[in-house]
């Protein structure tokens, strides 16, 4: 975790970069290469480049024998171990104690940036010095075809940019954890990723609590493209996260205590119910048939993510009466 500091200067304008990549599995090996490569071809380059391995020795010991020269390009870089027992909000920890830059951006090992990706984060942070964080857009790369029921508001379930997000440079609650940044100055004030699960949604309400004056932005000209693979464009996978994600969110924003704000997920149930539902008219209208299996799966959806908030309320509650339960004799 990282160490609590005094609270930043928002007008200092950073000056540094350091871009973290965070990788577990061999699986995603020629993805991550790609990940770094485009990494390596930014029309502003970081100052230095982290690679967090989250608990595999052999792909750590691979990486390190891939990049043992200590550079990627013209860009010094590092691999090191997650030294926490957690996963991705602990790699991004274990690797932002160790970085020097003023900035701190991450993208996904499964996930490759545009060549000005780096370079449209870094100039809303000039442009707009009261910004403590900056998120750009995740786009897909399918492995199989985008099934015709999947509803666009809900590309979030495979970790992209999903329909309502802002077109333009604007405020935003919740960036995306494929591709973010934060100041490191503002990250260690809150004391890192509290998280694992919901890091990205963590970190952007801590901060804009931490930092009300501050600003959490989103630039969809800053670009990375997000591998989705078959199995998350499926049924199964859909219902699941809707529900799951939705459990799992009360307990975080539980931790989270005064931080926690319910704006965003409001928002998006409230425009789902409404312009993604009226799109999905008007696609039938227009003779897509398949846009009443888009409305099901919205309806779904949202009715699932209800679902798991009660479950996840219901557990807190039950688990806490078990604590309070006086032991017997």
């Amino acid at each position: 975790m990282l160490r609590r500091r005094q609270a930043p200067k928002i007008l200092d304008v950073p000056l540094t970069t350091t871009v973290v990549v965070c990788a577990y599995t061999e699986e995603r090996w020629d993805q991550l290469c790609s990940c770094v490569e485009s990494v390596a071809r930014q029309t502003r380059g970081p100052d230095e480049l982290i690679l967090s391995i989250d608990h595999n020795e052999t792909l750590y010991r691979r990486c390190a024998d891939r990049w043992v020269s200590g550079r990627c390009g013209d860009i010094p870089m590092r691999v090191i171990r997650n030294k926490y027992e957690g996963h991705l909000g602990s790699a991004r920890n274990s690797a932002a104690e160790v970085a020097a830059g003023d900035l701190l951006a991450f993208i996904d090992d499964d996930a490759s940036a545009e060549p000005t990706w780096l370079a449209e984060l870094t100039a809303v942070y000039e442009s707009h010095p009261e910004s403590v964080a900056v998120g750009g857009a995740a786009l897909p790369v399918y492995e199989t075809a985008r099934p015709r029921w999947f509803p666009s508001d809900f590309d979030w379930v495979f970790g992209c940019s999903y329909a309502g997000l802002p077109r333009h440079l604007a405020t935003l609650r919740h960036l995306i954890g494929a591709n973010m940044s934060v100041r490191r100055s503002a990250l260690a004030a809150v004391g890192g990723f509290h998280s694992d699960d919901h890091d990205d949604m963590d970190m952007c309400h801590r901060v804009a609590a931490r930092f009300p004056e501050g600003r959490v932005m989103y630039q969809p000209q800053a670009v990375v493209r997000h591998y989705v693979p078959a199995g998350r464009v499926t049924w199964s996978y859909f219902w699941r996260r809707c529900f799951f994600v939705n459990k799992g969110k009360v307990a975080a924003f539980a931790q989270m205590e005064e931080a926690a704000n319910l704006t965003a997920e409001t928002r998006f149930a409230l425009r789902s119910l409404t312009v993604g539902l009226a799109t999905s008219v008007r696609d039938l209208l227009r003779g897509d048939v398949f846009a009443v299996l888009r409305m099901a799966a919205a309806l779904c959806g949202l009715g699932l993510a209800g679902a798991g908030n009660v479950a996840g309320r219901f557990e807190r509650t039950a688990g806490a009466r078990k604590q309070r339960r006086p032991a017997r004799a």
